[in-house]
């Protein structure tokens, strides 16, 4: 496991799933990826899907579309409307598909075990999809490797693969298309990585 590239992809991706394409961070995140350069340098998957899912990204950047990337962004991450690809880990891994639900306290009890503080909104659910990504990169960049494998294998990966099926068939939008695909590569990448096995946990939703 290379500690160095899971910081490194984390904390792009879970800014990108967290943070308005209109903040400081997702600008500065934007002007990276609307060039062909970072596509060399990132660590996972093979030549021909990293292009596919680059080339959507920069046509979600580059292009006008009609939808603009930040209107994608509320109807996928805020609402008012159902979101088509719900960002918290409980929807998924509970039965009545609640935010804050049971798997959300298995987190937080985790958290505490460990003396992990989840920098996140006070009224957004620990296992948002963004807030666990950031926070797979934060371990890595302390190289706490035992820490990265179960936040991986335990919380994050027995349903993220779900959350991002549905992110990419309900992106409407060649951006989050792409983003979506990229995860998919670097996900997949961390969990061939992982000397544990990732728990199988039922999906609800």
């Amino acid at each position: 496991m290379t500690l160095e590239n899971i910081a490194l992809t984390g904390r792009v991706l879970g800014v990108l799933l967290y943070a308005p394409p209109e903040s400081e961070d997702g600008q500065q995140l934007l002007a990276t990826l609307s060039e062909s350069e970072w596509v060399k340098e990132w660590p996972y998957g093979d030549a021909d899907r990293l292009q596919t899912a680059a080339a959507l990204i920069a046509t979600g950047i580059e292009d006008q579309q009609d939808e603009s990337l930040a209107e994608a962004y509320q109807r996928l991450f805020v609402g008012p409307d159902t979101l088509p690809a719900p960002l918290w880990g409980s929807v998924y891994l509970d039965k009545e598909n609640v935010l804050f639900g049971h798997s959300t306290l298995r987190l937080r009890k985790w958290l505490r075990a460990n003396g992990i503080e989840a920098q996140h909104d006070r009224n957004e659910p620990e296992d948002h999809i963004g807030t666990l990504l950031m926070m797979v990169a934060w371990l890595a960049e302390e190289r706490q490797v035992g820490l990265v494998e179960q936040l991986l294998t335990k919380h994050l990966l027995p349903w993220a693969p779900r959350y991002l099926e549905l992110l990419e068939a309900n992106a409407q939008h060649p951006f989050y298309q792409g983003l979506a695909q990229l995860a998919q590569i670097t996900l997949g990448a961390w969990g061939a990585e992982c000397t544990a096995e990732v728990e199988s946990l039922e999906l609800y939703f």
